[in-house]
């Protein structure tokens, strides 16, 4: 700023200057070229500086910052998302996601910490300060983006549907449920009550706060067909699904999942997107994606649906 100011002085005593002027028209020319130019390098100067200060205090305010000066990253999360984050039998937090927390706060030189959240609340919470991201299986979508801010993609997946036993040899795709004969689940504000609604509209729909509600209804056969994410139903079938459910698992949308965080943030946005291409190309991606996707062995130490 004490450049600016010198500058400015430079600028009000060249527009005083009153020298004599011998050839009055060219001299003159040249004073107000050469105040002109002064005070465009004045303007230019102070609009440098004031950008300068600008990027500064954005940097100052950065969730990153914060989270670096208290030594913790709030990570939010709706526990009940298999395999991207679930309660073991032991009551601790487990999964894809929650694993992948934990290397993000380990490459911050962070500690990790859960704060389990339900769905409905997380974006209110996230917004409020209540953590600082979320990472929690989240569908970007054009709805939500106006209220905050997505990472890339880590990982696509697509809606899937499980039904009752019965309906076997007469539902094969989602338009044969389209009819007010049949009754479809899902979890409330998710992308699958989407899918239900924008997809299947003859149908009658019944919202549950959770995504086992939802499915218990079928299973339990007081309900006909589950809407949901690819991971989830595979999970379902392989715990639950012998016997009781046939599971349609051709994705009929396209939803990509992603990291979020509050507006107006970009170091924090540079950070996530620079920490996921590491992970996915040293190796930490890969053996994540293993363990919890490819693998199953980790579904005898969950916690049952019921």
């Amino acid at each position: 700023m004490k450049r600016t100011v010198r500058l400015c002085r430079v600028a009000r005593i060249l527009s005083n200057l009153d020298v004599p002027i011998k050839f009055n028209p060219i001299m003159k020319k040249k004073k107000i070229f050469l105040q002109t130019w002064v005070l465009m390098v004045v303007i230019f100067f102070m609009f440098c500086t004031s950008v300068v200060c600008s990027d500064i205090d954005l940097a100052k305010k950065s969730t990153l910052e914060t989270i670096l000066k208290k030594g913790e990253l709030w990570v939010g999360f709706d526990s009940g998302y298999m395999p991207f984050e679930m309660t073991d039998q032991k009551g601790k937090y487990v999964g894809f996601d929650i694993d992948i927390a934990k290397e993000m706060a380990k490459a911050m030189g962070v500690k990790f910490i859960p704060i389990n959240t339900a769905w409905d609340d997380i974006i209110p919470s996230l917004t409020t300060g209540k953590f600082d991201i979320i990472i929690s299986g989240m569908t970007v979508t054009q709805e939500r983006n106006l209220k905050i801010s997505f990472a890339d993609p880590y990982i696509i997946v697509g809606q899937t549907i499980l039904i009752n036993k019965k309906h076997e040899r007469n539902i094969n795709s989602y338009k044969d449920l389209n009819h007010s004969k049949y009754i479809v689940t899902s979890q409330s504000s998710t992308t699958g009550e989407q899918a239900v609604k924008n997809l299947i509209p003859k149908c009658i729909y019944k919202p549950f706060k959770t995504e086992n509600e939802a499915v218990n209804e079928v299973i339990n056969g007081n309900a006909d067909a589950f809407v949901y994410d690819l991971p989830f139903c595979v999970v379902v079938m392989v715990m639950q699904g012998k016997d009781k459910l046939t599971f349609l698992d051709k994705p009929f949308t396209y939803e990509p999942l992603a990291w979020a965080i509050r507006k107006g943030d970009p170091d924090f946005l540079n950070w996530l997107n620079n920490f996921l291409r590491q992970i996915k190309n040293d190796g930490r991606y890969e053996r994540t994606y293993n363990n919890w996707i490819i693998n199953t062995d980790w579904i005898k130490n969950v916690q049952r649906l019921d």
